[in-house]
């Protein structure tokens, strides 16, 4: 016993060593960066036009892209466990295809589909439609970046929990909606919530496919990300890193809800029990 203690004081050390110098020291570095020089430079640097410019756009993107998400994760989850269909199985595999491509591929995607020289960017120029280099390109981007988080929180949930809750409603007489809203919502809240936080979290994150379909047009079309790659060439470090330090403590509240979450729901799975 005491070798086995011994050996668990060291993974224990190496785990939290690793976290340390790997996590929590460039968070500490991003917000020294941000204060070296001093309180004063970092509110004139989040004060910045262009910097409200992309909070906004940050907060408006990650407004839009969410529900639509929790839409589609929500009605993907019900019928994939709740129901047999053809192309089932080719429905499970889209869903993890965001996770297997590169987000700069994504976005280039988008941008044959959608750009002047693209698929449909004839007919999107002939009637005034800009997507490409625009709010609604980043939208959609953010979109297909983000739609598994909630459906792959979902899905293992609702097929552990079967079909029984379901078909017993059904039998007493309720409708499909009435059984959703008083029977499965209430059963995965806890996990929907916690994976609407992981969408949002990546959502407000998100660089790689923003980066290739804004057009980094200052002040419209930077998203809090990509404003911190430009301050940051621009050698402006303090407000590089002070915009940077938003994000940060947007992680953090991420991470505490999500601790709050697995908590919550560890309590109701084992009170179910």
């Amino acid at each position: 016993m005491r070798g086995r203690s011994g050996w668990s004081l060291v993974l224990l050390a190496i785990g939290f060593g690793y976290l340390g110098l790997f996590l929590l020291v460039p968070l500490v570095a991003v917000f020294a960066e941000a204060l070296s020089a001093g309180v004063g430079a970092y509110m004139d640097s989040i004060r910045d036009a262009d910097v409200w410019s992309a909070i906004r756009l940050t907060l408006l993107v990650a407004a839009i892209a969410v529900p639509l998400n929790l839409l589609f994760g929500v009605s993907a989850a019900w019928a994939i466990t709740k129901f047999e269909f053809p192309g089932k199985s080719i429905l499970v595999t889209l869903i993890d295809l965001p996770f297997s491509v590169s987000p700069v591929v994504s976005g280039l995607v988008f941008v044959l589909l959608f750009g002047a020289q693209g698929w449909f960017g004839p007919w999107l120029q002939a009637h005034n439609v800009e997507i490409i280099f625009a709010v609604p390109g980043i939208v959609l981007a953010t979109v297909f970046i983000t739609f598994p988080f909630i459906a792959r929180e979902l899905i293992p949930l609702m097929a552990e929990q079967g079909r029984a809750d379901e078909e017993a409603a059904l039998s007493l007489g309720a409708n499909g909606w009435q059984t959703f809203w008083h029977v499965t919502l209430p059963n995965i809240r806890w996990g929907l919530l916690y994976g609407v936080l992981l969408c949002n979290a990546r959502a407000m994150g998100e660089f790689g496919a923003v980066s290739v379909v804004s057009g980094h047009i200052r002040g419209k079309t930077n998203t809090m990300p990509l404003h911190v790659e430009i301050l940051y060439n621009e050698y402006n470090f303090v407000a590089a890193y002070a915009v940077a330090s938003l994000l940060a403590l947007l992680a953090l509240v991420t991470l505490v809800l999500k601790s709050v979450l697995e908590w919550r729901y560890g309590l109701d799975g084992r009170a179910g029990h």
